[in-house]
């Protein structure tokens, strides 16, 4: 498909099976489009009226016809549907081995954090063959994250998380498009994606500019902020515990169970009193205005990285003792 004028390279794992159903849907259409235009000219010329009074002969149907040239569409259409709809689910579960980066849209420009902390500007680099997870918001307007190469595309929302994955197996440079209207300069709200070898990219994160990742960045701003007086310490806490929350299911004082994503997290950052824990008082202040969306990006992935008190337990067990001495 790369010999085709105007069609972008294949760049990704899914970017074939995309193309795939691209193809098998453009296929079908055409050859159910050449056959009703030749049975249109056919029917024209066959039945064409011969004199003046020439009276036309009545027509009966036939079941069997009636069933085929319904049922055979529909039989195609349902395996289409089936085919579609696995690769769908296969693009959108990110795999659990994927890496998670983080993606800000802005007018106009896309500001991208590596895990390591690494900050990046309307670029992107990815090592290739590895599974990359981008968790996305938006601080103004409705954008969309493009890669054509990719065949990936998601909106990015504000006030909201979405996600996106990929897993480049190509090196090279690639383009990235904001592929929803968001302004006078949408037009220049692009940038580019570099796939490189591993070892290459190991070599670009080491001679960048160092930052902290967003974990550590997180565990910072939580205790800056005091969150730990009211959701670390056990029973007495005026706070749910946080440790294993994140892909839990949380019951709340509604009666309702809602399950703990980051849009929830993010939610119980900004309007603590929206959905309140059972057994707890709404007493969290508002942190509506007074984070950025990274420092809400931060914050999420320190609390899902918090273990459930158990596994915590375990790996305070089986963390070896710092070796003391020379280099053995």
């Amino acid at each position: 498909m790369s010999g085709i004028p105007f069609f972008p390279h294949a760049a990704s794992s899914v970017a074939r099976e995309v193309d795939t159903i691209y193809f098998i849907w453009l296929s079908v259409s055409a050859f159910f489009t050449c056959l009703i235009v030749a049975m249109i000219i056919y029917f024209m010329v066959r039945f064409k009226r011969k004199s003046e009074d020439q009276v036309g002969v009545e027509a009966h149907g036939s079941a069997m016809l009636e069933i085929a040239w319904s049922g055979i569409p529909l039989l195609i259409c349902l395996a289409m549907f089936a085919y579609g709809t696995k690769v769908f689910f296969d693009i959108s579960k990110p795999p659990a081995n994927a890496v998670e980066y983080f993606v800000t849209g802005k007018q106009w420009m896309w500001k991208i954090q590596h895990p390591t902390g690494v900050r990046e500007i309307n670029d992107l680099h990815v090592p290739v063959g590895v599974p990359i997870k981008l968790t996305m918001t938006s601080e103004d307007v409705i954008h969309s994250f493009f890669l054509p190469p990719f065949r990936v595309k998601q909106d990015v929302l504000p006030g909201r998380y979405t996600t996106v994955w990929f897993r480049a197996d190509r090196v090279g440079q690639y383009h990235l498009f904001c592929a929803e209207y968001c302004g006078a300069e949408h037009s220049r709200m692009i940038g580019t994606i570099y796939v490189m070898p591993v070892t290459e990219y190991q070599a670009w994160l080491s001679g960048g500019t160092p930052g902290k990742p967003p974990i550590q960045q997180g565990q910072e701003l939580f205790a800056t902020m005091a969150c730990n007086t009211c959701h670390m310490n056990g029973p007495a806490s005026r706070g749910p515990d946080l440790h294993g929350v994140f892909g839990s299911e949380v019951q709340l004082a509604s009666g309702r169970a809602i399950h703990a994503d980051e849009a929830y997290l993010r939610e119980s950052i900004l309007e603590p009193t929206a959905k309140v824990v059972s057994g707890f008082e709404p007493l969290m202040p508002t942190y509506q205005g007074q984070l950025t969306e990274e420092q809400l990006s931060s914050l999420i992935a320190y609390i899902k990285s918090l273990p459930k008190k158990s596994e915590a337990g375990q790996q305070a067990v089986v963390k070896p003792a710092p070796v003391k001495g020379g280099e053995g």
